[in-house]
């Protein structure tokens, strides 16, 4: 539990990718000790397929495929352990960065393009089991963490939580930033996740900047002491370590699934990249932190720590490559993509077909229609 700004991280890799765990992680290292060696190396290539992803859906918007993207640069090892910690049951509520969670979890990374390029309404079904439980991208600030708190509040009254089965018994991980909690509705979900013992996992990316505002204008505290206030159990980790990050996220959602009520996560990071793509953040930041920060890269440190436990050069070379393919295959298949027609807007408005938007659907092909043939 945390209660003063002196706890240390958990923290199990340095910088250079040594196994030196802090004080904080000892408690999880048996759970770190038992990850296979194919665990692992799935952890790097998680990394940096979605970093090329990452940069190629920037370059995207750049040449004017898209109208916005949201980098995910150096932010990957707190995603990417969070969500190999979550069970196949569990239900994901991302943000607008979490790039990697999503595509771990089954949704294709083009689904997302559709939403940056304003060709779909949301991106992908939810509802579809091949996209993992996994949530709507939502852009307006904290309010998925409602809208989490809830759900996994409607867990334990359908009784999917807290049987004791870690198997069966669902729980819900919920993802924003160091800006989002400031937001009102991070503070009110975490009063009825409290209150109502809730299976939620709180995990926030704190990666210092909320746009141009530092998170030390933000708080005069850490992070985590907000969730530690509500008496939610919070731990606070190196966001660029993969391992402490898978540690304590598996260990936070089965506590929680379990019965023990809602967790909190502050995952330590940094925003590599801009805030989006229409951001600039020369303006506010200076090369010094973003090179200090860059000494810290989750892959790199992960690199290293494969190779000191004998990882072959061809499993990097397989995995560049791969990271290529996919970036390519990204590439290719956005450039693609088609607008959609003009109808479509009334489309899915309601779960079920509705008379007033049918009949606004064929009023509005009447209108369309009698343009067709005027040449003034």
């Amino acid at each position: 539990m945390v209660t003063s700004s002196e706890t240390e991280l958990v923290r199990v890799l340095d910088q250079d990718g040594r196994f030196t765990p802090s004080p904080a992680a000892e408690q999880y290292l048996s759970l770190i000790e038992a990850i296979s060696d194919a665990e692992l190396e799935q952890f790097y290539r998680d990394m940096v397929v979605i970093r090329a992803i990452d940069t190629q859906a920037t370059n995207l918007q750049r040449q004017g495929q898209l109208a916005l993207w949201p980098p995910s640069r150096g932010q990957e090892a707190a995603q990417v352990g969070s969500a190999r910690a979550a069970r196949a049951q569990d239900t994901i509520f991302p943000s607008y960065r979490e790039h990697a969670v999503t595509r771990i979890r089954g949704v294709d990374p083009v689904d997302i393009i559709k939403l940056m390029r304003g060709v779909s309404h949301g991106g992908w079904d939810p509802t579809d089991p091949k996209n993992g439980n996994t949530r709507l991208y939502t852009l307006v600030l904290g309010s998925q963490v409602l809208h989490a708190a809830g759900y996994a509040m409607g867990l334990n009254f359908d009784g999917r939580s807290g049987t004791g089965d870690l198997d069966t018994d669902e729980a819900v991980i919920v993802y924003y930033g160091d800006g989002a909690s400031s937001q009102g509705d991070v503070h009110e979900a975490m009063v009825f996740a409290a209150s109502y013992q809730a299976p939620t996992v709180f995990f926030l990316q704190n990666n210092h900047w909320a746009i141009s505002v530092p998170v030390s204008t933000q708080s005069r505290v850490p992070l985590v002491e907000r969730s530690a206030g509500y008496g939610i159990p919070s731990v606070r980790v190196d966001g660029n370590d993969v391992l402490a990050s898978y540690a304590v996220s598996r260990v936070a959602l089965d506590e929680a699934r379990s019965g023990g009520g809602p967790r909190a996560i502050e995952a330590v990071t940094y925003r590599l990249g801009a805030h989006t793509t229409s951001d600039d953040p020369t303006k506010y930041r200076g090369s010094d932190e973003e090179q200090s920060w860059a000494q810290r890269d989750p892959i790199d440190r992960m690199r290293a720590f494969l190779e000191n436990r004998g990882a072959a050069g061809q499993f990097f070379a397989d995995v560049d490559a791969e990271a290529a393919d996919a970036a390519e295959d990204l590439r290719s298949r956005s450039v693609e993509l088609g607008s959609p027609t003009a109808d479509k807007i009334f489309d899915h408005v309601y779960s079920e077909p509705h008379p007033l938007i049918a009949e606004q659907k064929a009023w509005h092909a009447r209108y369309e229609a009698s343009f067709e043939g005027d040449s003034k």
